[in-house]
Protein backbone atom coordinates (compact mmCIF):
# COMPACT_ATOMS: atom_id res chain seq x y z
CA UNK A 1 0.00 0.00 0.00
CA UNK A 2 1.57 3.53 -1.11
CA UNK A 3 2.06 6.37 1.31
CA UNK A 4 0.21 9.05 0.63
CA UNK A 5 2.01 11.91 0.01
CA UNK A 6 3.04 14.47 2.48
CA UNK A 7 1.63 18.19 2.08
CA UNK A 8 4.35 20.64 3.03
CA UNK A 9 4.13 22.69 5.56
CA UNK A 10 3.40 26.40 5.55
CA UNK A 11 6.52 27.20 6.60
CA UNK A 12 8.74 24.96 4.39
CA UNK A 13 6.50 26.33 1.03
CA UNK A 14 7.48 30.48 1.93
CA UNK A 15 11.02 29.35 2.47
CA UNK A 16 11.44 27.40 -1.10
CA UNK A 17 10.23 30.73 -2.49
CA UNK A 18 12.96 32.67 -0.37
CA UNK A 19 15.31 30.14 -1.96
CA UNK A 20 13.71 30.76 -5.64
CA UNK A 21 13.85 34.13 -5.10
CA UNK A 22 17.59 33.91 -4.08
CA UNK A 23 18.13 31.89 -7.02
CA UNK A 24 17.10 35.12 -9.52
CA UNK A 25 19.51 37.08 -8.14
CA UNK A 26 22.13 34.92 -10.09
CA UNK A 27 20.29 35.13 -13.11
CA UNK A 28 18.85 38.82 -13.31
CA UNK A 29 21.51 42.07 -13.21
CA UNK A 30 21.48 44.43 -10.18
CA UNK A 31 20.14 47.82 -11.40
CA UNK A 32 18.79 51.12 -9.66
CA UNK A 33 16.62 53.86 -10.36
CA UNK A 34 17.34 56.93 -8.92
CA UNK A 35 14.59 58.62 -6.21
CA UNK A 36 13.70 61.78 -4.45
CA UNK A 37 11.47 62.27 -1.88
CA UNK A 38 7.57 63.88 -3.13
CA UNK A 39 4.91 64.84 -0.76
CA UNK A 40 1.95 63.08 -2.31
CA UNK A 41 -1.25 64.38 -1.35
CA UNK A 42 -0.04 65.07 2.38
CA UNK A 43 2.06 61.48 1.94
CA UNK A 44 5.65 61.38 1.36
CA UNK A 45 7.08 58.86 -0.80
CA UNK A 46 10.02 57.76 -2.58
CA UNK A 47 9.60 59.25 -6.45
CA UNK A 48 11.29 57.31 -9.01
CA UNK A 49 13.08 59.85 -10.95
CA UNK A 50 12.92 59.88 -14.58
CA UNK A 51 15.40 58.50 -17.23
CA UNK A 52 17.62 57.59 -13.86
CA UNK A 53 17.40 53.83 -14.34
CA UNK A 54 21.35 52.22 -14.66
CA UNK A 55 23.09 48.60 -13.40
CA UNK A 56 25.09 48.24 -10.07
CA UNK A 57 27.13 45.70 -8.90
CA UNK A 58 25.15 41.89 -9.02
CA UNK A 59 24.57 41.07 -5.53
CA UNK A 60 23.36 37.61 -5.36
CA UNK A 61 22.32 36.13 -2.55
CA UNK A 62 23.89 33.09 -0.72
CA UNK A 63 23.74 32.59 3.00
CA UNK A 64 22.13 35.97 3.10
CA UNK A 65 18.64 33.53 2.67
CA UNK A 66 18.91 33.16 6.63
CA UNK A 67 19.54 36.88 7.38
CA UNK A 68 16.76 37.63 5.33
CA UNK A 69 14.39 35.54 7.32
CA UNK A 70 15.54 38.07 10.63
CA UNK A 71 14.79 41.08 7.96
CA UNK A 72 11.54 39.88 7.13
CA UNK A 73 10.73 39.72 11.22
CA UNK A 74 12.35 43.34 11.65
CA UNK A 75 9.93 44.69 8.40
CA UNK A 76 7.35 42.87 9.65
CA UNK A 77 7.41 43.82 13.12
CA UNK A 78 4.80 45.95 13.86
CA UNK A 79 2.18 43.41 12.41
CA UNK A 80 3.74 40.70 14.12
CA UNK A 81 3.23 42.44 17.41
CA UNK A 82 -0.29 43.32 16.25
CA UNK A 83 -0.82 39.61 15.47
CA UNK A 84 0.06 38.52 19.17
CA UNK A 85 -1.78 41.93 20.84
CA UNK A 86 -4.52 40.82 19.04
CA UNK A 87 -4.47 37.13 19.58
CA UNK A 88 -3.82 37.97 23.71
CA UNK A 89 -6.74 40.45 23.78
CA UNK A 90 -9.26 38.25 22.15
CA UNK A 91 -8.14 35.21 24.50
CA UNK A 92 -9.41 37.25 27.33
CA UNK A 93 -12.78 37.97 25.73
CA UNK A 94 -13.24 34.39 24.65
CA UNK A 95 -12.83 32.88 28.09
CA UNK A 96 -15.54 35.36 28.86
CA UNK A 97 -18.20 33.27 26.25
CA UNK A 98 -19.23 36.58 25.31
CA UNK A 99 -18.09 35.74 22.08
CA UNK A 100 -20.20 32.97 22.18
CA UNK A 101 -23.49 34.79 23.45
CA UNK A 102 -23.28 37.00 20.64
CA UNK A 103 -23.06 34.57 18.07
CA UNK A 104 -26.02 32.42 19.25
CA UNK A 105 -28.11 35.49 19.84
CA UNK A 106 -26.92 36.39 16.52
CA UNK A 107 -28.03 33.30 15.08
CA UNK A 108 -31.06 33.02 16.98
CA UNK A 109 -32.34 36.16 15.83
CA UNK A 110 -31.56 34.98 12.10
CA UNK A 111 -33.43 32.21 12.31
CA UNK A 112 -36.82 33.97 12.99
CA UNK A 113 -36.46 35.93 9.77
CA UNK A 114 -37.19 32.34 8.50
CA UNK A 115 -40.66 32.78 8.79
CA UNK A 116 -41.35 35.57 6.58
CA UNK A 117 -41.60 33.67 3.15
CA UNK A 118 -39.71 36.47 1.14
CA UNK A 119 -36.43 35.29 3.39
CA UNK A 120 -37.04 31.95 3.12
CA UNK A 121 -36.82 32.66 -0.81
CA UNK A 122 -33.80 35.15 -0.94
CA UNK A 123 -32.09 32.58 2.35
CA UNK A 124 -31.30 33.95 5.37
CA UNK A 125 -27.80 33.04 5.90
CA UNK A 126 -27.31 34.19 2.20
CA UNK A 127 -28.70 37.49 3.48
CA UNK A 128 -25.97 37.71 6.42
CA UNK A 129 -23.30 36.78 4.33
CA UNK A 130 -23.83 39.56 1.91
CA UNK A 131 -24.19 42.15 4.63
CA UNK A 132 -20.99 41.05 6.24
CA UNK A 133 -19.25 41.36 2.99
CA UNK A 134 -20.82 44.53 1.84
CA UNK A 135 -19.57 46.47 4.85
CA UNK A 136 -16.22 45.31 4.52
CA UNK A 137 -15.97 45.79 0.54
CA UNK A 138 -16.86 49.54 1.74
CA UNK A 139 -14.03 49.92 3.99
CA UNK A 140 -11.86 48.29 1.64
CA UNK A 141 -12.87 50.69 -1.03
CA UNK A 142 -12.71 53.88 1.18
CA UNK A 143 -9.47 53.60 3.21
CA UNK A 144 -8.13 50.41 2.23
CA UNK A 145 -8.60 48.95 4.83
CA UNK A 146 -6.38 45.53 4.90
CA UNK A 147 -4.67 44.45 8.29
CA UNK A 148 -7.49 45.66 10.42
CA UNK A 149 -8.97 42.12 9.23
CA UNK A 150 -6.75 40.26 10.83
CA UNK A 151 -8.46 41.14 14.20
CA UNK A 152 -11.77 40.31 12.93
CA UNK A 153 -11.11 37.32 11.93
CA UNK A 154 -11.15 35.38 15.22
CA UNK A 155 -15.13 36.54 14.96
CA UNK A 156 -16.42 35.65 12.21
CA UNK A 157 -14.66 32.43 11.63
CA UNK A 158 -16.40 30.84 14.49
CA UNK A 159 -19.40 32.55 13.26
CA UNK A 160 -18.98 30.71 9.80
CA UNK A 161 -18.74 27.49 11.69
CA UNK A 162 -21.62 27.84 13.93
CA UNK A 163 -23.54 28.57 10.65
CA UNK A 164 -22.72 25.62 9.44
CA UNK A 165 -19.45 26.62 7.09
CA UNK A 166 -15.80 26.60 7.32
CA UNK A 167 -12.94 28.74 8.04
CA UNK A 168 -12.60 30.03 4.72
CA UNK A 169 -15.87 31.17 4.67
CA UNK A 170 -14.90 33.06 7.52
CA UNK A 171 -11.92 34.17 6.41
CA UNK A 172 -13.92 35.51 2.82
CA UNK A 173 -16.04 37.84 4.96
CA UNK A 174 -13.96 39.92 5.96
CA UNK A 175 -10.46 39.61 4.37
CA UNK A 176 -11.30 38.68 0.56
CA UNK A 177 -14.66 41.62 0.81
CA UNK A 178 -12.43 43.80 1.91
CA UNK A 179 -9.81 42.87 -0.74
CA UNK A 180 -12.77 43.17 -3.50
CA UNK A 181 -13.05 46.39 -2.13
CA UNK A 182 -9.43 47.33 -2.01
CA UNK A 183 -9.53 46.33 -6.08
CA UNK A 184 -12.26 48.74 -6.84
CA UNK A 185 -10.58 51.94 -4.69
CA UNK A 186 -13.59 54.46 -5.02
CA UNK A 187 -11.51 56.77 -1.89
CA UNK A 188 -8.87 54.76 -0.86
CA UNK A 189 -6.22 57.54 -0.41
CA UNK A 190 -3.55 55.13 -0.02
CA UNK A 191 -3.47 53.42 -3.73
CA UNK A 192 -5.91 56.01 -6.06
CA UNK A 193 -4.77 59.25 -3.80
CA UNK A 194 -0.95 58.10 -4.70
CA UNK A 195 -1.43 57.22 -7.71
CA UNK A 196 -3.11 59.98 -8.72
CA UNK A 197 -1.20 62.39 -7.22
CA UNK A 198 2.04 60.79 -9.35
CA UNK A 199 0.65 61.16 -12.57
CA UNK A 200 -0.84 64.46 -11.98
CA UNK A 201 -4.64 63.60 -12.30
CA UNK A 202 -7.48 65.15 -10.15
CA UNK A 203 -7.74 63.68 -6.80
CA UNK A 204 -10.57 60.80 -6.82
CA UNK A 205 -10.97 62.01 -10.28
CA UNK A 206 -12.70 58.97 -12.60
CA UNK A 207 -14.84 57.86 -9.44
CA UNK A 208 -18.12 57.23 -11.46
CA UNK A 209 -16.80 54.31 -13.65
CA UNK A 210 -14.57 53.26 -10.78
CA UNK A 211 -17.79 53.03 -8.88
CA UNK A 212 -19.27 50.84 -11.62
CA UNK A 213 -16.00 48.17 -11.61
CA UNK A 214 -16.26 48.25 -8.07
CA UNK A 215 -20.08 47.15 -8.19
CA UNK A 216 -19.00 44.39 -10.65
CA UNK A 217 -16.12 43.14 -8.78
CA UNK A 218 -18.75 42.57 -5.81
CA UNK A 219 -20.97 40.78 -8.17
CA UNK A 220 -18.22 38.50 -9.10
CA UNK A 221 -16.88 38.08 -5.79
CA UNK A 222 -20.18 37.62 -3.53
CA UNK A 223 -21.48 35.04 -6.45
CA UNK A 224 -18.65 32.78 -6.55
CA UNK A 225 -18.27 32.84 -2.02
CA UNK A 226 -22.33 32.54 -2.04
CA UNK A 227 -21.94 29.53 -4.78
CA UNK A 228 -18.84 28.29 -2.46
CA UNK A 229 -20.97 28.65 0.65
CA UNK A 230 -24.28 26.62 -0.69
CA UNK A 231 -21.87 23.48 -1.43
CA UNK A 232 -20.31 23.58 1.70
CA UNK A 233 -23.12 24.02 3.90
CA UNK A 234 -24.73 21.22 1.75
CA UNK A 235 -21.82 18.80 2.80
CA UNK A 236 -19.53 20.43 5.07
CA UNK A 237 -17.25 17.66 4.70
CA UNK A 238 -16.41 18.29 1.05
CA UNK A 239 -14.38 21.44 2.78
CA UNK A 240 -10.64 21.58 1.91
CA UNK A 241 -10.29 22.62 5.88
CA UNK A 242 -12.46 20.45 7.31
CA UNK A 243 -10.26 18.30 8.89
CA UNK A 244 -8.38 21.73 9.75
CA UNK A 245 -11.40 23.01 11.13
CA UNK A 246 -11.79 20.61 14.12
CA UNK A 247 -9.97 22.85 16.41
CA UNK A 248 -12.58 25.53 15.56
CA UNK A 249 -15.27 23.36 15.88
CA UNK A 250 -14.28 22.41 19.43
CA UNK A 251 -13.68 25.69 20.52
CA UNK A 252 -17.10 26.54 19.01
CA UNK A 253 -18.94 23.68 20.60
CA UNK A 254 -19.31 24.98 24.29
CA UNK A 255 -22.80 24.71 25.60
CA UNK A 256 -23.98 28.45 26.26
CA UNK A 257 -26.74 27.15 28.39
CA UNK A 258 -24.41 26.74 31.05
CA UNK A 259 -23.26 30.14 31.24
CA UNK A 260 -24.25 31.96 34.42
CA UNK A 261 -25.45 35.49 33.23
CA UNK A 262 -24.31 38.23 35.86
CA UNK A 263 -22.92 41.46 36.22
CA UNK A 264 -20.33 41.24 39.04
CA UNK A 265 -19.57 44.71 40.98
CA UNK A 266 -16.02 44.74 38.64
CA UNK A 267 -18.05 45.42 35.39
CA UNK A 268 -19.81 48.21 36.88
CA UNK A 269 -16.27 49.44 38.35
CA UNK A 270 -14.70 48.82 34.70
CA UNK A 271 -17.46 50.35 32.66
CA UNK A 272 -17.12 53.73 35.13
CA UNK A 273 -13.58 53.99 34.61
CA UNK A 274 -13.86 53.65 30.61
CA UNK A 275 -16.68 56.19 30.29
CA UNK A 276 -14.92 58.77 32.68
CA UNK A 277 -11.62 57.93 30.44
CA UNK A 278 -13.77 59.00 26.93
CA UNK A 279 -15.16 61.73 28.43
CA UNK A 280 -11.79 63.27 28.75
CA UNK A 281 -11.07 62.23 25.45
CA UNK A 282 -14.84 63.49 24.26
CA UNK A 283 -13.43 67.04 26.29
CA UNK A 284 -10.48 67.46 24.46
CA UNK A 285 -10.97 66.43 20.88
CA UNK A 286 -14.66 67.49 20.72
CA UNK A 287 -15.09 67.64 17.00
CA UNK A 288 -13.19 65.34 14.71
CA UNK A 289 -12.55 65.49 10.90
CA UNK A 290 -13.15 62.49 9.24
CA UNK A 291 -11.98 62.34 5.63
CA UNK A 292 -13.77 59.80 3.21
CA UNK A 293 -11.79 60.17 0.11
CA UNK A 294 -11.36 64.06 -0.32
CA UNK A 295 -14.17 64.75 1.13
CA UNK A 296 -13.83 66.36 4.80
CA UNK A 297 -16.70 66.08 6.91
CA UNK A 298 -16.66 66.75 10.75
CA UNK A 299 -18.90 66.45 13.40
CA UNK A 300 -18.86 65.59 17.36
CA UNK A 301 -17.56 61.77 16.72
CA UNK A 302 -16.15 61.40 20.11
CA UNK A 303 -18.85 62.98 22.35
CA UNK A 304 -21.71 61.16 20.54
CA UNK A 305 -20.36 57.64 20.89
CA UNK A 306 -19.38 58.30 24.52
CA UNK A 307 -22.75 59.15 25.48
CA UNK A 308 -24.11 56.20 23.24
CA UNK A 309 -21.66 53.66 25.16
CA UNK A 310 -22.94 55.05 28.38
CA UNK A 311 -26.24 54.80 27.57
CA UNK A 312 -26.00 51.40 26.00
CA UNK A 313 -23.41 49.72 28.40
CA UNK A 314 -25.71 50.23 31.44
CA UNK A 315 -28.94 48.84 29.60
CA UNK A 316 -26.87 45.86 28.95
CA UNK A 317 -24.92 45.51 32.11
CA UNK A 318 -28.48 45.04 33.96
CA UNK A 319 -28.77 42.13 31.76
CA UNK A 320 -25.26 40.49 32.15
CA UNK A 321 -21.43 41.12 31.82
CA UNK A 322 -21.43 39.32 28.66
CA UNK A 323 -23.62 41.64 26.82
CA UNK A 324 -21.70 44.46 27.78
CA UNK A 325 -17.92 42.42 26.43
CA UNK A 326 -19.97 42.57 23.38
CA UNK A 327 -21.26 46.49 23.53
CA UNK A 328 -17.06 47.31 24.68
CA UNK A 329 -16.43 45.09 21.45
CA UNK A 330 -18.55 47.25 19.12
CA UNK A 331 -17.49 50.06 20.47
CA UNK A 332 -13.73 49.23 19.68
CA UNK A 333 -14.61 48.52 16.15
CA UNK A 334 -16.79 52.03 16.11
CA UNK A 335 -13.48 53.81 17.61
CA UNK A 336 -10.95 52.29 15.60
CA UNK A 337 -13.24 53.89 12.30
CA UNK A 338 -12.90 56.97 13.86
CA UNK A 339 -9.55 56.93 14.84
CA UNK A 340 -8.57 55.36 11.10
CA UNK A 341 -10.57 58.34 9.32
CA UNK A 342 -10.09 60.61 11.97
CA UNK A 343 -6.54 60.38 13.63
CA UNK A 344 -4.90 58.56 10.75
CA UNK A 345 -4.28 55.60 12.75
CA UNK A 346 -2.55 52.78 11.96
CA UNK A 347 -1.71 48.98 13.41
CA UNK A 348 0.35 50.49 16.61
CA UNK A 349 -2.99 52.29 17.50
CA UNK A 350 -5.20 49.99 16.72
CA UNK A 351 -3.77 47.17 18.12
CA UNK A 352 -3.69 49.19 21.83
CA UNK A 353 -7.24 49.29 21.22
CA UNK A 354 -8.20 46.21 20.94
CA UNK A 355 -5.50 45.23 23.56
CA UNK A 356 -6.82 47.68 26.07
CA UNK A 357 -10.26 46.06 25.24
CA UNK A 358 -9.02 42.62 26.17
CA UNK A 359 -7.75 43.58 29.05
CA UNK A 360 -11.16 45.48 30.08
CA UNK A 361 -12.86 42.69 29.22
CA UNK A 362 -10.99 40.37 31.91
CA UNK A 363 -11.46 43.33 34.74
CA UNK A 364 -15.29 43.11 33.93
CA UNK A 365 -15.17 39.49 34.53
CA UNK A 366 -13.58 40.04 37.74
CA UNK A 367 -10.19 37.92 37.03
CA UNK A 368 -7.61 39.13 38.88
CA UNK A 369 -4.04 40.16 36.78
CA UNK A 370 -2.51 37.15 37.53
CA UNK A 371 -5.41 35.24 35.35
CA UNK A 372 -5.71 38.04 32.81
CA UNK A 373 -2.37 37.82 32.11
CA UNK A 374 -2.16 34.23 31.89
CA UNK A 375 -5.47 34.37 29.37
CA UNK A 376 -3.58 36.80 27.82
CA UNK A 377 -0.26 34.75 26.91
CA UNK A 378 -2.00 31.54 26.10
CA UNK A 379 -3.50 33.82 23.53
CA UNK A 380 -0.09 35.54 22.07
CA UNK A 381 0.87 31.98 22.52
CA UNK A 382 -1.39 30.29 20.17
CA UNK A 383 -1.27 32.38 17.58
CA UNK A 384 2.87 32.60 17.56
CA UNK A 385 2.85 30.43 14.58
CA UNK A 386 0.79 33.63 12.70
CA UNK A 387 2.91 36.08 13.43
CA UNK A 388 5.87 33.69 12.61
CA UNK A 389 4.52 33.39 9.15
CA UNK A 390 4.50 36.65 8.53
CA UNK A 391 8.04 37.00 9.52
CA UNK A 392 9.20 34.87 6.74
CA UNK A 393 6.84 35.64 4.28
CA UNK A 394 8.86 39.38 4.55
CA UNK A 395 11.91 37.16 3.75
CA UNK A 396 10.93 36.95 0.08
CA UNK A 397 10.19 40.81 -0.19
CA UNK A 398 14.24 41.09 1.78
CA UNK A 399 16.01 38.64 -0.45
CA UNK A 400 14.53 40.27 -3.96
CA UNK A 401 15.65 44.29 -2.77
CA UNK A 402 18.90 43.06 -1.22
CA UNK A 403 19.98 41.23 -4.55
CA UNK A 404 18.41 44.82 -6.03
CA UNK A 405 16.40 42.88 -8.98
CA UNK A 406 13.30 44.45 -8.24
CA UNK A 407 14.13 47.70 -10.49
CA UNK A 408 15.71 45.39 -12.86
CA UNK A 409 12.18 43.26 -13.26
CA UNK A 410 10.20 46.89 -13.65
CA UNK A 411 12.65 48.08 -16.37
CA UNK A 412 12.81 44.89 -18.35
CA UNK A 413 9.37 44.41 -18.61
CA UNK A 414 7.75 48.21 -18.99
CA UNK A 415 10.57 48.43 -22.23
CA UNK A 416 8.60 45.63 -23.91
CA UNK A 417 5.64 47.87 -23.99
CA UNK A 418 6.66 49.40 -27.50
CA UNK A 419 4.70 48.22 -30.74
CA UNK A 420 1.82 47.12 -29.14
CA UNK A 421 -1.85 49.05 -29.37
CA UNK A 422 -3.90 51.45 -27.07
CA UNK A 423 -5.53 48.43 -25.52
CA UNK A 424 -2.23 45.72 -25.77
CA UNK A 425 -0.24 48.80 -24.33
CA UNK A 426 -2.59 48.92 -21.19
CA UNK A 427 -3.12 45.28 -20.80
CA UNK A 428 0.54 44.68 -20.57
CA UNK A 429 0.40 47.60 -17.86
CA UNK A 430 -1.79 45.79 -15.69
CA UNK A 431 -0.30 42.35 -16.13
CA UNK A 432 3.07 44.21 -15.10
CA UNK A 433 1.29 45.91 -11.98
CA UNK A 434 -0.54 41.90 -11.07
CA UNK A 435 3.06 40.55 -11.73
CA UNK A 436 4.57 42.94 -9.49
CA UNK A 437 1.69 43.05 -6.79
CA UNK A 438 2.98 39.06 -6.31
CA UNK A 439 6.45 40.22 -4.54
CA UNK A 440 5.63 44.28 -3.56
CA UNK A 441 1.81 43.85 -2.12
CA UNK A 442 2.00 47.31 -0.57
CA UNK A 443 -0.29 49.65 -3.10
CA UNK A 444 1.26 52.52 -1.82
CA UNK A 445 4.89 51.29 -2.52
CA UNK A 446 3.98 49.97 -5.62
CA UNK A 447 2.47 52.86 -6.84
CA UNK A 448 5.24 55.18 -6.18
CA UNK A 449 7.45 52.35 -7.60
CA UNK A 450 5.79 52.41 -11.04
CA UNK A 451 3.48 55.69 -11.64
CA UNK A 452 6.19 57.59 -12.75
CA UNK A 453 7.53 54.94 -15.39
CA UNK A 454 3.73 54.18 -16.12
CA UNK A 455 2.22 57.57 -16.46
CA UNK A 456 5.09 58.60 -18.76
CA UNK A 457 4.46 55.08 -20.81
CA UNK A 458 0.38 56.23 -20.83
CA UNK A 459 1.03 59.57 -22.82
CA UNK A 460 3.88 58.02 -25.53
CA UNK A 461 0.92 55.32 -26.33
CA UNK A 462 -1.56 57.91 -26.42
CA UNK A 463 -3.34 56.38 -23.26
CA UNK A 464 -5.33 58.40 -20.39
CA UNK A 465 -3.37 58.80 -17.68
CA UNK A 466 -6.26 58.13 -15.64
CA UNK A 467 -6.62 54.58 -17.75
CA UNK A 468 -2.92 53.62 -16.36
CA UNK A 469 -4.10 54.42 -13.02
CA UNK A 470 -6.71 51.87 -13.40
CA UNK A 471 -4.35 49.31 -14.52
CA UNK A 472 -2.64 50.17 -11.64
CA UNK A 473 -5.16 49.85 -9.63
CA UNK A 474 -6.85 46.68 -10.37
CA UNK A 475 -3.64 45.07 -11.12
CA UNK A 476 -2.92 45.54 -7.39
CA UNK A 477 -5.96 44.12 -5.78
CA UNK A 478 -6.82 40.93 -6.85
CA UNK A 479 -3.55 39.15 -6.02
CA UNK A 480 -3.72 40.03 -2.47
CA UNK A 481 -5.35 37.50 -1.82
CA UNK A 482 -3.08 34.55 -3.28
CA UNK A 483 0.78 36.00 -2.80
CA UNK A 484 3.04 34.63 0.01
CA UNK A 485 4.87 38.20 -0.05
CA UNK A 486 1.62 39.46 1.59
CA UNK A 487 2.35 39.46 5.78
CA UNK A 488 -1.31 40.28 5.61
CA UNK A 489 -2.47 37.42 3.94
CA UNK A 490 -0.19 35.13 5.94
CA UNK A 491 -1.30 37.25 9.60
CA UNK A 492 -4.88 35.70 8.46
CA UNK A 493 -4.30 32.31 7.56
CA UNK A 494 -2.25 31.97 10.19
CA UNK A 495 -5.01 33.01 12.84
CA UNK A 496 -7.51 31.13 11.26
CA UNK A 497 -5.22 27.93 11.08
CA UNK A 498 -5.75 27.30 7.18
CA UNK A 499 -2.72 25.63 5.21
CA UNK A 500 -1.14 28.16 2.82
CA UNK A 501 -1.36 25.02 0.24
CA UNK A 502 -4.83 24.60 0.97
CA UNK A 503 -6.29 28.16 0.74
CA UNK A 504 -4.21 28.62 -2.36
CA UNK A 505 -5.61 26.00 -3.98
CA UNK A 506 -9.06 27.59 -2.95
CA UNK A 507 -8.64 30.87 -3.59
CA UNK A 508 -6.45 30.39 -7.23
CA UNK A 509 -9.87 29.99 -9.60
CA UNK A 510 -11.15 33.15 -7.78
CA UNK A 511 -8.40 35.13 -8.35
CA UNK A 512 -8.24 33.71 -12.05
CA UNK A 513 -11.73 35.06 -12.64
CA UNK A 514 -10.91 37.80 -11.48
CA UNK A 515 -7.83 38.69 -13.19
CA UNK A 516 -9.69 38.14 -16.26
CA UNK A 517 -12.09 40.41 -15.21
CA UNK A 518 -10.03 43.05 -14.88
CA UNK A 519 -9.04 43.39 -18.55
CA UNK A 520 -12.72 43.00 -19.44
CA UNK A 521 -13.15 46.55 -17.55
CA UNK A 522 -10.09 47.58 -19.01
CA UNK A 523 -11.91 47.97 -22.59
CA UNK A 524 -14.09 50.66 -21.88
CA UNK A 525 -10.80 53.09 -20.63
CA UNK A 526 -9.71 52.81 -24.50
CA UNK A 527 -13.11 52.61 -26.36
CA UNK A 528 -15.87 54.75 -24.57
CA UNK A 529 -15.90 58.29 -23.80
CA UNK A 530 -15.98 58.08 -19.41
CA UNK A 531 -15.53 61.23 -17.19
CA UNK A 532 -12.52 61.85 -16.26
CA UNK A 533 -10.25 59.68 -18.34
Amino acid sequence: MSKKRQIPHTFVIVFFIILFAAALTWVIPGSQYDRQIQNINGIERSIIKSDSFHYVENTPQTWQVFAAIFEGFVDKADIIIFILLVGGAFWIMNHSKAIDVGILSFLKHAKKLESHAAMRKLGVNNLIIISIMLVFSILGATYGMSEETIAFIIIFVPLAIKMGYDSIMGVSLCFVAAALGFAGALLNPFTIGIAQGIAQLPLFSGIEYRFICWVIINLVGFGYILWYARRIHRNPKKSPVYDDDAYWREHVASDTEKIEYHTPRSAWITFAVIQAVLVLFSVKYPETTLIFGNSPFTYYALPIFTLLFGITSILLLRKSVHYFILNLLMFTILFLIIGVLGYHWYVKEIATLFFSMGIASGLAMGYNLNTITKLFLEGAKDLLSAGLIVGLAGGIVAILQNGQIIDTLLFYVSNGLSNFGKYGTLSVMYLIQTGLNLVIPSGSAKAALTMPIMSQFSDLAGISRQAAVMAYQLGGGFTNIITPTSGVLMGVLGIAKIPFDKWFRWVLPLVLILVVLGFLLLIPCITMSLNGF
